[in-house]
């Protein structure tokens, strides 16, 4: 999708402007008022609060992870978003999954080949600063997201931020 809106984007539009003015808010909830996927809202954000990246780099992103530790990892769907505190740990892909294993309240099976993009966004959040990395399948609706947790004055921690920056401009280079 080209930064600028074009005339095969008039539906667009308004949810473009309207996160021009104001990127907070829940972006599921923003999606559904526009009738439009997550991913879509997530792609509406102005250039300077997000970066896509292929579901091709699913496997270096968590990889990655594993070094940041305790992290909020978030599954948003109509009926509940969950969240967990723990560092991600190591996975590899067997039986048509991604396996999590380790000593970590996150764990689990992901079908990672579902994942078609993923998405580096910066953004407020209830007036505060976040950073997340968003994980999306093809109907443009989040499997999973993680979020830079915060500290005990609820500022991100910053140890965090410069790995979430540094792996953003590696990968959206």
């Amino acid at each position: 999708m080209s930064e600028a809106l074009t005339s095969d984007t008039p539906a667009r539009s308004p949810l473009w402007e309207r996160l021009a003015r104001n990127a907070d808010g829940i972006l599921e909830q923003i999606a559904r008022e526009y009738g439009v996927s997550t991913f879509d809202a997530v792609e509406a954000l102005p250039v300077e609060h997000r970066a896509i990246v292929p579901g091709s780099a699913f496997e270096k992103i968590l990889a990655a992870l594993t070094s940041w530790g305790s992290v909020v990892f978030i599954v948003h769907t109509p009926d509940i978003v969950l969240e967990c505190e723990g560092p991600i740990p190591p996975g590899s892909v067997g039986r048509g999954y991604f396996n999590l294993h380790g000593d970590s309240p996150i764990g689990g099976h992901i079908k990672s080949e579902n994942c078609t993009s993923i998405a580096f966004v910066m953004r407020p959040f209830m007036g505060r600063e976040s950073r997340s990395i968003q994980f999306f399948n093809a109907a443009g609706e989040a499997m999973f997201k993680i979020f830079v947790r915060r500290d005990e004055k609820r500022e991100l921690v910053g140890d965090q931020v410069k790995l979430f920056d540094a792996l953003k401009a590696e990968l959206a280079a």
